[in-house]
């Protein structure tokens, strides 16, 4: 994933109406619900990395 995507739809409302917000780099904003948000990139996981906690139940993906 690159740092210029762009999100396609609002993680609020599923609306596609977004537009850069000016709070700066990574930020967005829904005209339909009103709602600004921030996107950030983490990293990549570790392959084979086992998880604790919270969706452990899951199987680790290839």
């Amino acid at each position: 994933m690159s740092e210029r995507a762009a999100p396609y739809h609002c993680p609020y409302c599923g609306d596609e109406d977004l537009r850069p917000n000016e709070e700066g780099h990574g930020a967005w904003e829904c005209a339909a619900c009103n709602r600004a948000f921030r996107l950030k990139f983490l990293g990549l996981l570790a392959s084979g990395l086992r998880r604790t906690g919270a969706g452990a139940d899951r199987p680790d993906r290839p």
